[in-house]
């Protein structure tokens, strides 16, 4: 075996993206609350980016490039610290204004803050921060105020919280009493730990501290006066109790005959049971601390315009500040006495603030090309509604406004649009169909739609089956549609089956 060294040319392509692009692509995929997060992430790192309030008049815009004699000469603002022998009352003024602006600044110990704004302005953020929703206590945090009021014995006191910290925010107990008696220290036993489980069962909203459903709908039965005898016991002979003991499953799968037959008892009897059974929360945990969705803050508004008679579109722009570089390193930059090191800082920060702003600015036309060509497209779903949402491939609308499917779909990732229809995801306008006998192509979201319509519509007493559902479709011209493609997207809409959706 033979091994040596070579020298070899080979001509290829390569395709390399440059930081600048990588960041433009970064920025465009980014959704508005995501993009405010990053904005104030650069506002940190990067010492020459500043900030402006969209509402605050512009005046000269800051972005205007300098020549040498205004760099060099000195701002309006940079002028000596001292009062002409005439006693302007100009320079007075402007003393007492600096003395009330940095008299705290050299104090040991002090920050600076930002000055105040004049009365009536507000500013945004502060405003936002007042009026954030108050996340309240969670689940384990108020179960430990009520339990340390308790009045037991350290030991059990101790097991309970113990118990308390395992217990999940829908108020099951993750963990068997023989696990968390052995973590207690020192060790206890299973009955001690049983003992101290029921007594934090007592505290918090009922049912909480369960292992399971049925233990944890018990419970709250267990709480009710109503149902419950006068020690709290629960008459082991009541429909609800034998339901809910033995007939979790048929109660989920709607088999009330079954039920009726395995009781002894009428349908009707059944019913009124398993409706008291379903007023039961099934995760009492978050009575205390509910799970609250983000807020979907959309990046478009698009709403009609009586005055023009067309859709006007707003790029919203939200909380989002308008960003400029700070003309003080602009013009700290063009010194001649700046040493090498500072001035490939200070030019290094500058060139960075000026790709920021530019993604920002590309991400806003960008996205306005994207939203006005869905409107061309889709005009028929925002004039008659959802039903009439046509077929749209990416490559359609990436054909239109020349750009490359790729940079369409990051567009459109993550964001929602405003409409006269409610909000939508912008990727929701892209859909795929299948072909109809009059014709034109029929998209996926108007079948689902139309599905659902059916299913409302229905005998609750007899409803229909997934394949009666595929012959009314096909009998409205929707060809190609098979009783398995129904029941795909009746389950993707949490549609239960047609046995599940029968009443008695």
């Amino acid at each position: 075996m033979r091994f040596d060294a070579s020298l070899q040319q080979r001509l290829e392509q390569r395709m390399i993206l440059a930081p600048r692009m990588i960041q433009a692509m970064e920025i465009l995929q980014l959704p508005l609350m995501a993009l405010q997060e990053r904005i104030d992430q650069e506002l940190i790192a990067n010492p020459v980016l500043e900030l402006r309030d969209r509402d605050r008049d512009r005046g000269e815009p800051d972005e205007a490039p300098e020549t040498e004699e205004a760099a060099a000469a000195p701002a309006e603002t940079e002028k000596d610290l001292v009062v002409r022998e005439d006693g302007s009352p100009e320079d007075f003024e402007r003393l007492s204004d600096m003395v009330d602006r940095w008299e705290n600044y050299f104090e040991e110990g002090a920050t600076w803050q930002r000055p105040r704004s004049d009365a009536g302005e507000v500013d945004p953020k502060t405003e936002a921060m007042q009026n954030a929703p108050d996340i309240g206590q969670t689940l384990q945090e108020v179960l430990l105020g009520q339990w340390r009021l308790e009045d037991v014995p350290p030991r059990v006191s101790a097991l309970g919280e113990l118990a308390i910290r395992n217990i999940d925010d829908n108020g099951y107990l993750r963990g068997a009493p023989e696990e968390l008696a052995a973590q207690a220290e020192p060790p206890a036993t299973p009955q001690e730990m049983e003992q101290a489980l029921r007594l934090v069962q007592n505290i918090g909203p009922p049912g909480v501290g369960a292992r399971t459903l049925e233990e944890c709908l018990l419970l709250q039965l267990a709480a009710d006066p109503a149902f419950a005898e006068g020690d709290g016991t629960l008459p082991e002979d009541a429909l609800e109790v034998r339901l809910i003991r033995h007939h979790l499953r048929d109660i989920e799968a709607n088999r009330y005959p079954q039920m009726a037959k395995a009781l002894g008892a009428s349908i009707e009897e059944i019913k009124e049971a398993v409706a008291r059974i379903r007023r039961l929360n099934p995760k009492p945990g978050t009575v205390v601390s509910p799970r609250r969705t983000p807020p979907i803050i959309p990046d478009v508004q698009i709403e009609w315009d009586d005055e023009t008679q067309q859709y006007r579109i707003t790029i919203r722009e939200g909380d989002t500040p308008e960003l400029y570089i700070s003309r003080a390193y602009r013009r700290l930059v063009k010194r001649r006495d700046l040493d090498d090191k500072t001035r490939r800082f200070v030019a290094n920060n500058i060139r960075s603030a000026r790709w920021l702003i530019d993604a920002i600015e590309q991400r806003r036309d960008t996205l306005r090309r994207v939203v006005e060509s869905i409107l061309k497209f889709q005009r028929p779903f925002f004039d008659d509604g959802p039903e009439h949402i046509r077929p749209l491939k990416m490559q359609e609308v990436a054909d239109d406004v020349r750009l490359h499917v790729g940079t369409i779909s990051r567009a459109v990732s993550d964001k929602y649009a405003e409409t006269p229809w409610g909000i939508w995801p912008l990727r929701d306008f892209f859909t795929g169909g299948t072909a109809t006998t009059q014709g034109p192509d029929v998209s996926y979201d108007r079948i689902r739609v139309r599905l659902k319509a059916i299913i409302d519509a229905e005998d609750k007493a007899d409803p229909l089956s997934d394949e009666a559902i595929m012959n009314m479709l096909m009998a409205e011209g929707i060809e190609k549609l098979a009783r398995r493609t129904v029941a795909k997207y009746r389950e993707e809409m949490g549609i239960p089956s047609s046995r599940r959706r029968r009443q008695y």
